[in-house]
């Protein structure tokens, strides 16, 4: 069975950075797109940027440039790199898996496509 786990949330300045990282654990996530979405209390959750073999990241347009999409075969993790941090960042963010078979390019910034989520990690934004 195929489980997400999310870590590296926390609290930091405005200018700060952090990692988010998702272990995946129970099949190599060679063949998923994997996602970072996040969600703020009272909104809907929103697509931040996803990742998949062999091809260019995607990410949210506004954040393409402060964050960084990765992911390591060997330890079969996918990491978010969050650089400059300011008050719109704040949110529980979450890893998951797209459904198979669908076309990533329109696919990858809508939750309701995707089938497997991590519990989430917190991330904040303070001075």
């Amino acid at each position: 069975q195929v489980q997400l786990v999310e870590s590296g949330g926390g609290s930091v300045e405005p200018g700060g950075s952090l990692r988010l990282s998702c272990s995946i654990s129970g099949n190599s996530f060679d063949n998923y797109v994997i996602g970072w979405l996040r969600q703020v209390p009272g909104k809907h959750r929103e697509g931040v940027a996803s990742i998949v073999v062999s091809r260019t990241p995607y990410y949210k347009d506004s954040l393409e440039g402060r964050f960084t999409i990765s992911r390591d075969k060997v330890k079969n993790t996918v990491y978010l790199e969050m650089n400059d941090l300011n008050p719109e960042d704040p949110a529980t963010y979450y890893c998951a898996r797209l459904r198979s078979g669908l076309t990533i390019r329109t696919s990858w910034a809508r939750p309701e496509l995707y089938d497997l989520w991590g519990q989430g990690t917190q991330v904040t934004v303070s001075s």
